[in-house]
Order: structure tokens, then C-alpha cells, then sequence
């Protein structure tokens, strides 16, 4: 089954469109109602899952195994640095994470889906609302579980993928087992006695006792990790004081510890509140100290790791990832609902390159393309029972499987597609 360079242009379109149109976490009111508008006269939508997300349900022809989609809506909060046509037109918010490109691969499954249904089964697309989470705010996929659209739902398998720009497009990275780390927010808050600059020994400086803490944590953390445990630790905000002639009352910190053990995660979460609370007794400072967010690792399913293996070679090229990374996703979360897989979709090329998270970040489009092939094969491959037990090889695809090639396109803004990329596969 070749997607043809019509279908993916139309992508790349909605891509920029998106991408021109961010929208923050639990805001994403206009870009649910493009896709609603998109997906609604082929699939039945959910509107207002999670408050600003959907849920779309495809049907096969007849029951049998059941696959969710999920792709994140949300933008982030910098300032889009890029001179393109599509850049953002909401100052101070971008698409600088990938997320636009992640509702275009998914959206175009859906309709590849629908115009070519399976002989049974069914699948479900999530575009769930606040993957980005700042401290201490909810989770978009913990709201979305707690949604009637899926609670208490189980599939046969949950997949997503994410833009990589460490991949060049026309590859797919597969992680072995974590797909992304734990992440463990934290803040420390100082407290101290306000007293006049001229009178320093009246007073207990919080912002001087919290600049050791810091230092302290950066510290303790290193030496308490051992050289093979991947460990990020970050402390990422800093805040206090009210005047330049005060002796400060008040400090605050917050950061993040990023682990993919649980026993290491744990040994260094210890370690991280002890060392704040001896080092502000020390100073005869009160401290109050918070953890946020504790965001599970994201673990691919064995089953499903083997799947990809046997599927997606001489469709895409597949990079075995062997050193998972320290990011983290709340895709972690929907492991709940089945055996889940979280790949890597490579975005650098002709475009891209620049870090998740910059404000100059964007992608070689001929990835849409490439996204789409690789989650449809998936797909298709579990619906067609081609998904073998814990342990057990996974059965190969024959020649005469659906997603076989497909076309990777460029563009030129949000409205014209531009040329269009030969057909086949991109290559690294």
C-alpha cells in the first residue's frame, strides 16, 4: 500500500496549520476543533475528553484486537525564533516539542485506517491535551484516563511516537526497554527572618542559605550515584528576597531528578530531601520541602518491541537505541491501559536539527510521511494478530502487507503544498 504524495502533502498542511496555531496545555480549544472538524465525517469523535482533548473510534469489519493511538496537543511556552511561513503566530508559544507533527502522523493512521478497514477489530485515537507539565499542575494523560471516553478501558496495545532530532527522517528509533525516563519534581522553600541589610545578625538570610543548599544537592546527588546509573539531576527556577536592603525571609528553588531505576530513583530522592533539611537546620532556617509530578519511566512492551523489529524494516529504517534518554513523557501513564510502545520519529534533514524545547526547533516534513507508514504497519500488524506473546518472536510481515512504501513530501507554506519528494522510503 503506497501513501501517495496527495495524502501526505495534505498533512504537511495540517502540520503548519497547527504548528501557526499553538495552543498551551488545557487550552487547545482550536486545534481540537480542527481535528474534530477533520476526523468527525469518518470515525466517531469525542469532543471535550480531559476538558480540551478527543477521543475517535475506528471500527473494523469485524471484532477482534484493539489498538489506541495517542498523540499530545499542547504547545510550549518560548517565543518561535524560526523566519518560515508557518511560524507561530501566538507570541511567546510554539510547537517547539513536535507535538503538531504528532497530530498529523495520527490523523493521517486514521485515515488510512478508514479508507482501507481491517477485517476486524478496532482503534482508538487519544489527542490528549498537557503533555507539558509545569510543577505541581496535572497531568493531560492522567485527566484523560480519568475521562469516561477511557476509563477502565484495556487495549492490546498502546502506541505514540515522538520527534527525535538526534534521528535523521526516514528512521524510527526503537528503544529496547525505557523509552523515557522517571521525573521527580521537587521545590525547596527557605525560610528565614527578615532583618535590615545594616543589621544582618537580626535576621536568618534565606537566600544564603539556599544558594548552599544548592550547591549541597548538585553535589550530593553526584556522589551518590554510581558511574553506569543515567541520572539528570536540575535545579531549574530560583526565586526570593523582596528588597535590595533586606536580609531575605524568603527563597525558593525548584528542579527536576530524572532516573530510569527505581531503586536508584529512590536512594537519590532520599538523598535530595536530607541534604535540604540538614543543611537548613544548619543554618537555623526553616525549610518546606515538595515533590510534584512523579512521573513513571516509560517502558516499551517486550511484544511489542520484537513487533517492530520484524515489521518496520524495508519500511522505514530502524535505529536499535540501546542508552535510553532522560526525558520524559507522560505517555508513561497509559501504560494502564495495555502493553504499550514509544517510539523515536526522526525529524532532521532538509529542516530540523535544533533541540526539543528551542524555540528554533523544527522538522524535515518528509518525517509526516514516515510516521504515518511506521504507526499504520504497527497497526495493522496487531489487529492482524501478528502480535506474539511475552517472549516469543513476532511474526514478520509478508510482502503483500499494507504499508509497504511510502511517499515523503515538502512544502512550502501552510497552504500549497510545493514539490513533492519522490516516492519510497528517506534515507539516513
Amino acid at each position: 500500500m503506497v501513501l501517495a504524495h496527495d495524502d501526505v502533502d495534505d498533512l504537511v498542511r495540517l502540520r503548519r496549520q497547527l504548528h501557526r496555531h499553538p495552543e498551551l496545555r488545557f487550552t487547545e480549544r482550536r486545534t481540537a476543533a480542527l481535528l474534530a472538524e477533520r476526523l468527525a465525517p469518518i470515525a466517531r469523535v469525542h469532543t471535550g475528553v480531559a476538558d480540551t482533548g478527543l477521543v475517535v473510534e475506528i471500527e473494523g469489519r469485524a471484532p477482534g484486537p484493539s489498538v489506541l493511538l495517542r498523540a499530545d496537543m499542547d504547545a510550549y511556552p518560548v517565543q518561535d525564533v524560526k523566519e518560515v511561513p508557518w511560524a507561530s503566530g501566538n507570541p511567546g508559544v510554539c510547537h517547539a516539542c513536535g507535538h503538531d507533527v504528532h497530530m498529523a502522523v495520527v490523523a493521517g493512521v486514521a485515515a488510512r485506517i478508514v479508507a482501507d478497514p481491517p477485517a476486524r477489530g478496532s482503534v482508538t485515537l487519544l489527542f490528549q491535551p498537557a503533555e507539558e507539565i509545569p510543577f505541581g499542575e496535572a497531568s493531560g494523560a492522567a485527566a484523560a484516563l480519568a475521562d469516561a471516553a477511557l476509563r477502565g478501558r484495556r487495549f492490546d496495545a498502546v502506541l505514540g511516537l515522538h520527534c527525535w532530532p538526534d534521528l535523521p527522517a526516514g528512521t524510527v528509533g526503537v528503544d529496547r526497554e525505557t523509552a523515557m525516563a522517571a521525573k521527580d519534581a521537587f521545590r525547596v522553600e527557605v525560610l528565614g527572618r527578615a532583618a535590615h541589610a545594616a543589621t544582618p545578625a537580626l535576621g536568618r538570610d534565606a537566600i544564603l542559605g539556599l544558594s548552599g543548599i544548592v550547591n549541597l544537592l548538585h553535589a550530593g546527588v553526584a556522589r551518590s550515584r554510581n558511574p553506569h546509573e543515567l541520572v539528570a539531576f536540575n535545579i531549574g527556577t530560583i526565586a526570593g528576597g523582596a528588597s535590595q536592603s533586606q536580609v531575605a525571609e524568603r527563597a525558593e528553588a525548584t528542579g527536576t531528578l530524572r532516573t530510569h531505576d527505581e531503586a536508584v530513583r529512590g536512594r537519590l530522592k532520599e538523598v535530595v530531601e536530607r541534604i535540604a533539611r540538614q543543611q537548613a537546620a544548619a543554618l537555623d532556617l526553616g525549610l518546606r520541602f515538595t515533590w510534584a509530578n512523579e512521573m513513571p519511566p516509560v517502558r516499551n512492551a517486550a511484544s511489542l518491541v520484537a513487533l517492530a523489529h520484524a515489521e518496520l524494516p524495508g519500511l522505514v529504517d530502524v535505529a536499535d537505541l540501546t542508552e535510553p534518554p532522560l526525558t520524559t513523557d507522560d505517555f508513561a501513564l497509559l501504560g494502564a491501559l495495555g502493553p504499550s510502545l514509544y517510539v523515536k520519529l526522526g525529524v532532521t534533514g532538509e529542516r530540523g536539527g535544533a533541540p526539543l524545547h528551542s524555540g528554533a526547533f523544527d522538522v524535515d516534513e518528509r518525517c509526516v510521511g514516515v510516521g504515518v507508514a511506521a504507526l499504520e504497519r504497527l497497526t495493522r500488524a496487531v489487529l492482524a494478530g501478528r502480535l506474539a506473546e511475552p517472549g516469543a518472536p513476532a511474526t514478520p510481515a509478508g510482502t503483500d502487507q499494507a504499508g509497504a512504501d511510502q511517499a515523503t513530501p515538502a512544502g512550502a507554506d501552510d497552504t500549497a503544498p510545493g514539490e513533492r519528494a519522490a516516492a519510497g522510503a528517506v534515507g539516513a
